[in-house]
C-alpha cells in the first residue's frame, strides 16, 4: 500500500526536476532540440566601416558565454544579411579553418564580418538593413541593425561578405 504514495511522490519529484532548464531561451515547441544549447550574449562592436563603394569594412562581434558551465563553439557563426525584401548569406573567410573554442562562464570569443561596400541603388548591391547572427549551439538567430551601407554582390545571391572563425577574446 505504501508503494503507490512513494511512487507518486517520486514521479512528482522527477517531473519537477525535469521542468528546470539552464535558463536558455527556447520555444516550448522545440525544447528537446535546444536542451543541449548554451546561452550566449552577442554584441556587435563598432565597425571599421567602408565609406565608399568598393572599400572593405570590418564588423567585430563578441560572443560571451552566459551559462554557468563551459560551452564549446564549433564551426563558424552564421551571418544572414537582410534588406526586408531579400536575404543573403555571408560565406566563410577564404582559407579559414574552423576552430573549436571552449568558453568558461563569462568568457568571450570574437569573430569578424568583412564586407565590400556596394554602390547605393545599384543592381550589384544589397541594401542591407539588418543582419541575423547564429552561433553554433546557441539556439535561435539574433537580429541586429546593419548601419554600414549597401553590400556589394559578387552575383545576385552571393554577397561580397565573409565571416572569420571564432577566436578567444584577447588572442
Amino acid at each position: 500500500m505504501r508503494a503507490i504514495p512513494i511512487a507518486v511522490t517520486a514521479l512528482a519529484a522527477a517531473l519537477a526536476l525535469t521542468a528546470c532548464d539552464s535558463g536558455g531561451s527556447s520555444s516550448s515547441s522545440d525544447k528537446s532540440s535546444k536542451a543541449a544549447t548554451c546561452r550566449f550574449g552577442i554584441k556587435v562592436e563598432p565597425g571599421n566601416a567602408a565609406t565608399t563603394a568598393g572599400d572593405t569594412g570590418n564588423v567585430p562581434v563578441t560572443v560571451t558565454n552566459l551559462d554557468s558551465a563551459a560551452c564549446t563553439l564549433k564551426g563558424f557563426p552564421g551571418i544572414e544579411l537582410n534588406s526586408g525584401d531579400a536575404s543573403w548569406t555571408a560565406g566563410r573567410q577564404p582559407g579559414a579553418k574552423a576552430a573549436k573554442v571552449t568558453l568558461q562562464p563569462d568568457d568571450a570569443a570574437t569573430f569578424t564580418i568583412t564586407y565590400v561596400r556596394g554602390k547605393s541603388g545599384a543592381k550589384d548591391s544589397a541594401a542591407v538593413k539588418t543582419m541575423k547572427i547564429t552561433v553554433p549551439g546557441g539556439g535561435d538567430a539574433k537580429s541586429f541593425p546593419w548601419s554600414y551601407g549597401d553590400v556589394a554582390l559578387k552575383t545576385g545571391d552571393d554577397p561580397n561578405a565573409s565571416v572569420s572563425p571564432f577566436q578567444v577574446a584577447g588572442d
